[in-house]
């Protein structure tokens, strides 16, 4: 996820879901850097979760954005 914090900078969070029904967990991720763009941020967070989750990176082709 990304959000704006002005002066045309955007953060980045991640939100990672496990288990189900009533086992369900869900994490967020709240990363401290700070982007010039809304891809950047995305791009990061994307990242940042794959690594969390121990998978191998994504690649930049397959691009989706995901705001609050």
């Amino acid at each position: 996820m990304t959000r704006p914090v002005g002066s045309g900078r955007y953060e980045a969070s991640v939100s990672i879901r496990s288990g189900s029904g009533r086992a369900t967990h869900d994490r967020v991720l709240r990363l401290n850097n700070v982007f010039d763009s809304r891809e950047e941020a995305a791009d990061h967070a994307r990242a940042q979760g794959l690594a969390y989750i121990g998978a191998p990176p994504a690649r930049a082709a397959h691009r989706s954005t995901f705001e609050e």
